[in-house]
C-alpha cells in the first residue's frame, strides 16, 4: 500500500486497515514457520505496510 493511498483514508478506515494488515502479517508468519512460503519477501512488505499505517495513524492523533 502506497503512502498516497494511506493519506486518503479516514481515521476509522486506517484503524480497520491496520488491524486487517496485522492479522495478515501474523498469518504469514505462522504459515512461514510451519512450512516455507513461496515468496518470503511478502512478509517484509506486509510488515512495512503495518508500519506505514501505524505511523500515519499516530501522526493524525498528535494533531
Amino acid at each position: 500500500m502506497k503512502q498516497s493511498e494511506i493519506k486518503d483514508l479516514s481515521a476509522a478506515e486506517l484503524q480497520e486497515k491496520l488491524s486487517q494488515t496485522k492479522k495478515t502479517y501474523v498469518d504469514l508468519k505462522m504459515a512461514h514457520a510451519v512450512s516455507p512460503i513461496g515468496n518470503p519477501l511478502q512478509i517484509r512488505g506486509v510488515r512495512r505496510d503495518v508500519a506505514r499505517l501505524a505511523t500515519e495513524l499516530s501522526k493524525r492523533q498528535q494533531q
